[in-house]
């Protein structure tokens, strides 16, 4: 613990509110809340934790805290910090999955479509559905029943589905608003659970047109009842009373969390939802920054109400959310919260030997690393590599390791401008003063490891441009390669010395992952250019011939060869201008 920690935590006040914890280059790599400031933060810096919180306590170097004025808004608070700062140690939830809705638009002219972003449009949206299949199958049967249109715009005549009796073609006759408000009403009641009136109200008048004979129509309203059937009845009713709900359970294991929530529309189960993450709060208090994110950040509506264990602060949560929420004690409600848990924990329980296995070659490998050369634990590693064939297209390329895996939205590919000739040296000279002019010009986060695939001569270009150029104080290392151009040294130091690594070890193998990577995105853009360069024609160029009129030539002639025996005369023809015509032929000439 350093002295500005100490100081601070002296003066940390019972308040709730939220803390935000900074690495020692600023960046905030944690957000959490407490309901007593001073309890909650001295708690990471004083006792015993699991290995995890070491190592967020170990990257510690700083904190701040915002006071609340209750627990909720302590708890908000932290769910919009979360948001705007990312924080890697926190509860992201980064699964994009998106659920199918069935839309009824608030249109003039409604219609019923299916979508996945839910809007504030006052359209009235129905799910979230299991997957796009029961969606489509359900607004199928809809689309039978009720005439609503199916055109995104109004044609000037009908279509085939007028002539079905699927569409009251309003693009031709003037439809009341009362004849939408009727339909309306009943396609909400139907998605709202109350399909079974609706089959009983179809049931009585395919009797009533049977009786007067009317077959045709009787069989219409008979195959209308089948579709109800097939479609809306498959699944084992789960809950009698139709309301929509979600149920949540939670198993707590060596400092994870897995969480199952389980989706109940119109009284069955459709679907579930399982998040798994580390925790570094109360398990109680993890969790309802998880609730509160679930809905905020995701496209999930919130139902009419929600099942939660014990042990959860329902008052919290009803408002933070602003849905009645539910701690059953007894009957189906109860064995559905308890489905949750049980599942949750054995999702747990599985996942958690493949967790371990992945931190071992990940976070493990760069701590230890650290600890091999002597630096802090390089949760960022920076990665470069020239490519060029005798000099031409010369390329470099750059990627990001943060703790162990890449991250791909941060790689960088560079065009060497400055250098001639296959000079690696000044091509890495050139690279690592464009790559970290631009990070201190726009505050980005700096890297604890630079690593360079190439030998001495690369390392020690890049060091002067950083420490004497930039004033740079960054550890920086290569990889060198064996004569079968695989990893075979790590060199580290000044003067650079060989760190010896078992090469069946886990930081052996993050390194060759590294050189691999780096390696790969360098020569995949090599080949880019040098293909472009490739289909490069000699008309290129002339001045005064673009793509238009390169095509133009090439469709008349067929090919260069045709093109360089024809005369001036056949490209007046052809409408060039004179001056073209000579800057062409004087290129031919060549």
């Amino acid at each position: 613990m350093n002295e500005l920690i100490r100081n601070k935590l002296a003066l940390l006040p019972d308040q709730p509110g939220c803390y935000l914890m900074k690495d020692r280059q600023g960046t905030i790599i944690y957000v959490g809340k407490a309901k007593i400031l001073k309890n909650r933060v001295r708690s990471y810096f004083t006792g015993s934790h699991d290995g995890k919180t070491q190592r967020l306590v170990s990257e510690i170097e700083d904190f701040e805290y915002i006071v609340t004025s209750s627990n909720i808004e302590a708890l908000l608070l932290e769910i919009n910090l979360i948001k705007k700062h990312d924080p890697k140690y926190n509860v992201m939830l980064k699964d994009d999955k998106t659920y199918p809705y069935i839309k009824l638009t608030n249109e003039r002219h409604p219609r019923l479509i299916i979508t996945r972003k839910v809007k504030k449009d006052n359209g009235k949206y129905f799910g979230p559905y299991p997957n796009v299949q029961a969606a489509n199958e359900t607004k199928k049967l809809l689309d039978r029943i009720y005439p609503l249109r199916k055109c995104t715009v109004l044609p000037d005549r009908v279509c085939l589905y007028y002539h079905l009796g699927q569409c009251l073609a309003p693009c031709i006759h003037h439809i009341e608003e009362e004849t939408y408000k009727t339909i309306t009403e009943e396609i909400v009641k139907f998605l709202n659970g109350g399909y079974k009136e609706i089959k009983k109200d179809l049931t009585e008048k395919m009797e009533e047109a049977a009786e007067k004979l009317e077959f045709e129509r009787a069989k219409e309203y008979r195959d209308q009842i089948v579709h109800i059937e097939t479609t809306m009845e498959k699944q084992k009713i789960t809950m009698n009373d139709f309301t929509d709900r979600d149920v949540f359970g939670y198993s707590v294991d060596k400092g994870w969390m897995c969480v199952q929530v389980f989706f109940i529309r119109q009284g069955k189960l459709i679907e579930r939802d399982v998040s798994l993450f580390p925790i570094y709060d109360e398990p109680e208090e993890e969790f309802l920054s998880y609730l509160g994110q679930f809905y905020l950040k995701t496209n999930h509506i919130k139902p009419k109400e929600i099942l939660l264990p014990d042990h959860i602060d329902r008052q919290l949560a009803e408002e933070l959310l602003e849905v009645k929420m539910v701690q059953p004690k007894k009957g189906k409600k109860l064995d559905l919260v308890n489905m949750a848990k049980k599942n949750a924990a054995i999702a747990l329980k599985e996942k958690f030997s493949l967790i371990e296995r992945d931190e071992e070659r990940t976070i493990k490998a760069v701590e230890n690393l650290g600890e091999i050369i002597g630096i802090y634990t390089p949760h960022r590693i920076e990665a470069f590599d020239n490519s060029n064939i005798q000099g031409t297209n010369p390329v470099s390329a750059m990627v990001v390791f943060i703790d162990g895996k890449p991250e791909k939205k941060e790689y960088r590919k560079y065009k060497i401008k400055t250098v001639t000739g296959p000079d690696d040296y000044d091509s890495m000279r050139e690279v690592v003063r464009r790559r970290y002019t631009r990070v201190l010009k726009e505050q980005l986060p700096l890297p604890d490891l630079i690593i360079i695939d190439g030998g001495k001569g690369q390392i020690d270009a890049a060091r002067d441009v950083l420490e004497n150029e930039l004033n740079l104080n960054i550890p920086i290392g290569g990889l060198a390669k064996d004569d079968k151009h695989q990893t075979s040294q790590l060199l580290f130091g000044n003067p650079l010395e060989i760190i010896p690594l078992a090469r069946n070890s886990q930081e052996f193998y993050l390194l060759q992952r590294i050189q691999d990577e780096v390696h790969r995105f360098a020569i995949t853009f090599h080949r880019e250019l040098r293909g472009k360069s490739a289909f490069k024609s000699t008309l290129d160029d002339i001045p005064g011939i673009g793509p238009k009129r390169k095509q133009q030539l090439l469709r008349h002639f067929g090919s260069l060869k045709k093109m360089k025996e024809a005369t001036e005369e056949d490209f007046i023809k052809l409408g060039l201008p004179r001056n073209v015509i000579e800057s062409l032929l004087e290129k031919f000439q060549e």
